[in-house]
């Protein structure tokens, strides 16, 4: 089940974000993507392979992931800063299957077309949340140095 998470003060944040000039966003975007193109690497890097298809469908964005996709989270009914939005995702239409590695599945007995047959079940293989759990500190670091440093920039000018 989802998480919800209400965010204090989104119309203050987005006066200030519509005040930022073109090089300091372009700081933030840099460090943003640098952060991005860290946590896909590792995991690709931790993704198990079968067919490549789910290793090749992690990615990111800026604005919304593909469809079908397992996203990290997102801001919902909102147009914060919209330009300043990046998703990291997993899966796609034809790697599908991105949950069942990711937390697994229980085992269950089939009705339908295989009425009685078992399925023992598949152990969680996690890659894409740890892959997050391990660059989330370092990266919030770098990006509030490129805030800092897009701050400094916009003081001097």
């Amino acid at each position: 089940m989802a998480r919800a998470a209400k965010i204090l003060g989104l119309a203050k944040l987005q006066r200030k974000l519509d005040r930022l000039p073109k090089v300091a966003r372009e700081q933030i975007r840099l460090a943003m993507e640098n952060v991005a193109n860290d946590i896909v690497a590792m995991a690709r890097s931790l993704c198990p392979a079968d067919s490549g298809a789910l290793r090749e469908s992690i990615g990111w964005t800026w604005g919304s992931p593909p469809r079908g996709s397992l996203t990290l989270g997102k801001v919902a009914r909102s147009s914060l800063g919209k330009d300043l939005t990046i998703t990291v995702y997993a899966g796609n239409n034809e790697a599908y299957y991105v949950r069942w590695v990711e937390f697994g599945t229980a085992p269950h007995v089939n009705g339908g077309l295989f009425a009685g047959t078992e399925h023992p079940g598949t152990t969680a293989q996690p890659f894409f949340f740890p892959a997050y759990r391990a660059n989330r500190k370092p990266g919030m670091r770098r990006i509030r140095k490129a805030l800092r440093d897009a701050a400094k920039t916009v003081a001097r000018s």
